[in-house]
């Protein structure tokens, strides 16, 4: 195995947070980043909702009822879980902590609620993001135009957006996305900054001690 091969492998994972406004555009930004970004993957999520069409359980989350998830948070099994908008949702612990230790980083689409509750789990392994629409107006026009919900839903989201959106500053970084692209990249740019990070690392020791005796 050669120098560069034993860093690699023994580099841990992070746990990458998006977190906004339901329209201001992270679950676009998440897919985006995911067929882009082959050492990255989704963390599927369960939630009590029904599903919607085209979604598929097991891939966009784990469809359950809520007796079944009550159990799971009785068993300790969640990272973070909380009920949004009549329904709840939550992150199974054990598939992201097997995916850190191989080297894996996991992405989160959670909002602010979900995010609290990782930070006090997740210590240094998470890196947080908070998507913020470019206007108020614009927030609104992407809910309506993508015409998955009911006005009356469009307006308790719009009605929601503002609280949610005062949680910006208790995240690591913000972007503001005004195009999907140049976002993109900015959100790109974070994970490689990251991952570079020197306690990201843990093979980094061994491999610099393998170069000063000449290996």
């Amino acid at each position: 195995m050669s120098n560069e091969d034993a860093a690699a492998i023994t580099r841990r994972g992070l746990m990458l947070v998006l977190s906004s406004p339901s329209g201001a555009g992270k679950t676009t930004l998440s897919r985006q980043l995911l067929d882009n970004d082959k050492q990255i993957q989704l963390s599927v999520s369960a939630t009590t909702r029904a599903r919607r069409s085209g979604e598929k359980d097991g891939v966009d989350y784990h469809f359950v009822d809520t007796a079944t998830f009550r159990g799971m948070i009785e068993r300790g099994e969640f990272l973070e879980h909380a009920r949004v908008f009549d329904h709840f949702y939550g992150t199974p612990a054990a598939p992201v902590e097997a995916a850190l230790i191989d080297g894996r980083d996991v992405l989160f689409d959670i909002d602010w609620q979900g995010t609290q509750q990782l930070k006090e789990k997740a210590g240094s392994d998470l890196v947080t993001v908070f998507i913020l629409p470019p206007s108020t107006r614009d927030l609104e026009r992407r809910l309506i135009t993508r015409a998955q919900d009911s006005m009356e839903v469009v307006q308790k989201r719009m009605a929601k957006a503002a609280d949610e959106m005062s949680h910006w500053a208790e995240y690591d970084y913000q972007i503001i996305n005004r195009d999907i692209a140049t976002s993109l990249m900015e959100l790109k740019s974070i994970l490689t900054a990251e991952r570079l990070k020197r306690e990201r690392q843990v093979g980094l020791s061994a491999f610099v001690k393998a170069l000063r005796e000449g290996r």
